[in-house]
């Protein structure tokens, strides 16, 4: 009988073993992707705005979180909300609140355009100093913003314009809105 190496008990055990932690530590090396049952989580981006503005009896604070699906590194919708209190001593009080959708589109990597329909709850107190009284007025309003901005990273900087400003009826003092968008 020709004597091979492998051929006692113990050599074999301790070969098997060897190749049994070899293994072991070779799976450990490998990075450990989480087994889900969709990606969609893994496209999905939070960001927003804020806004805070003081002054002499001023004061304006504005919160806008939004989420954006990106189904590809061109085209990404979401969903927004929105509000806002502003505030003139002895002038006026506002509240504005409501929701958004936004689809926003990168041609490039550095260009982003976007389109956000906007409806908000306004409300709206006015003093009238001289006659010692309060008026309010409360409506509805619907803004449809086209925008375009530079992006870099996570950050566009740009400006959007409501093709739907009625200077009578709005929510805004202005049909063009600089902006800041921020996604994580």
């Amino acid at each position: 009988m020709t004597n091979y190496p492998y051929n006692s008990p113990i050599k074999c055990i301790i070969l098997s073993l060897s190749l049994v932690i070899c293994s072991t530590l070779s799976a450990q090396q490998q990075p450990y992707k989480k087994q889900s049952q969709s990606d969609f989580w893994d496209k999905v981006q939070f960001g927003g705005g804020l806004g805070l503005g003081f002054g002499s009896g001023y004061t304006d604070i504005s919160v806008a979180p939004s989420a954006i699906y990106n189904f590809n590194p061109y085209v990404s919708l979401g969903l927004g909300a929105q509000y806002s209190y502003v505030s003139q001593k002895d002038s006026y009080t506002s509240n504005l609140y409501g929701g958004s959708l936004i689809a926003l589109v990168n041609p490039i990597d550095q260009i982003q355009l976007s389109a956000e329909l906007e409806q908000l709850r306004v409300n709206v107190s006015v003093e009238d100093n001289s006659s010692n009284s309060t008026s309010t007025r409360n409506f509805w309003n619907t803004g449809l913003f086209l925008g375009a901005g530079y992006r870099t990273n996570n950050v566009t900087i740009g400006g959007r314009y409501n093709v739907l400003y009625n200077k009578n009826d709005a929510a805004y003092s202005s049909a063009f809105m600089p902006f800041v968008r921020v996604y994580f």
